[in-house]
């Protein structure tokens, strides 16, 4: 089922957001942080809190949003790899069903490349990843490349909804140093940050009798992740093929190592780019930065991934463009939630994406 805005709901946003699509896209950073944060967002509105909140559930029903939490920065707990395997086109469907059962994995995709399937499989350990991984491997009969995060540039992915691409510079981030890892004695928390806020009046109080805590102590525990860069953002997390952003394609450069961080960082300022990072390089696979960019159409990426090129130095460097065309899965990670909880099915129906013309 496609559920993709359409071009007159497009023109809709771009030119006055409703307070239904406001309530998605102004509070994608700076969730309210307080004892009433649903009525906060009336106010601020002309809603009702009650018209929030049904708001709200209704995003998450359809598949809009996947859930109002934190976007852990690389470092905070758990573990994460970028995994990607050449699946022959027979085997693509039974092999993605396989791939999106396993509860650590988060995101699987189609991508236009040899190596076609693209996932990431958390955790709450190294360990536990790679042991998902290499049981992958052993249930399809296919080799994986195993691609670990080095340096992020760019990975909050929060980005003003009303253009063809992200057409404003994304958000400075906070800090560009790694925060140490977070104790143990507060993953309970992190666990409920990474899972998503309950839609209930009082949500941050829900959490708090939860954890045998108070209220005040759970939103200064929150406000203190997001100024340490322990959280990259905490607020809407959306799902942009369902808001129109249709096309989406991963840019990969083969840059030498003695440049890579200079020209990460001026990719990740340019505007319309939406992730960046350093990965580690694999046998037969060269590439070692990465940059995202999300649009409503193909060419409207392309012209994107062009300017940023050039832009950020890289034009005289090897790279790659593989557009995404079918998600198969895109959940929340669990690096703090581990998988006995998990679902086994993917919770949202299959997406197609925009194809080259």
């Amino acid at each position: 089922m496609d559920t993709a805005v359409n071009p007159a709901m497009r023109r809709d946003m771009q030119a006055v957001m409703d307070p239904d699509l406001r309530l998605l896209n102004d509070w994608q950073h700076g969730f309210p942080l307080c004892r009433d944060p649903f009525g906060e967002l009336a106010g601020q509105t002309g809603l009702s809190r009650d018209q929030v909140l049904a708001a709200l559930r209704q995003a998450q029903d359809d598949g809009r949003i996947s859930r109002i939490g934190g976007v852990f920065a690389h470092g905070s707990g758990g573990d994460a790899v970028l995994v990607a395997m050449a699946v022959p086109a027979h085997r693509i469907d039974d092999v993605a069903a396989t791939v999106s059962a396993h509860p650590g994995v988060n995101h699987n995709y189609l991508r236009e490349h040899h190596h076609n399937l693209w996932f990431v499989m958390t955790g709450a350990g190294r360990d536990a990843v790679d042991a998902g991984v290499s049981g992958l491997e052993h249930a399809t009969g296919l080799s994986a490349l195993r691609l670990r995060m080095l340096r992020p540039y760019r990975i909050d992915l929060g980005f003003d909804l009303r253009g063809d691409t992200a057409h404003r510079p994304m958000r400075a981030a906070a800090t560009t140093t790694t925060p140490p890892p977070l104790p143990t004695d507060l993953w309970p928390l992190a666990r409920r940050v990474e899972a998503g806020l309950p839609l209930v009046e009082r949500p941050y109080a829900l959490w708090a009798d939860e954890l045998g805590r108070d209220e005040d102590w759970v939103t200064e525990r929150i406000g203190s992740w997001l100024v340490e860069g322990r959280l990259k953002r905490f607020g809407v997390v959306v799902r942009h093929h369902e808001l129109g952003f249709c096309a989406n394609a991963m840019t990969v450069f083969d840059v030498p190592n003695d440049r890579v961080d200079a020209c990460g960082q001026a990719l990740a300022e340019q505007t319309g780019v939406t992730l960046a990072y350093r990965r580690a390089r694999a046998e037969g696979w060269p590439y070692n930065l990465y940059a995202m960019v999300h649009g409503t159409h193909r060419d409207a990426v392309n012209a994107v991934i062009e300017r940023v090129t050039h832009a950020a130095g890289l034009a005289r460097y090897p790279r790659e463009v593989l557009f995404s065309t079918r998600r198969f899965k895109q959940t929340g990670a669990r690096r703090f939630r581990g998988w006995a909880s998990a679902p086994a099915v993917a919770p949202l129906p299959e997406a197609h994406h925009a194809h080259a013309r």
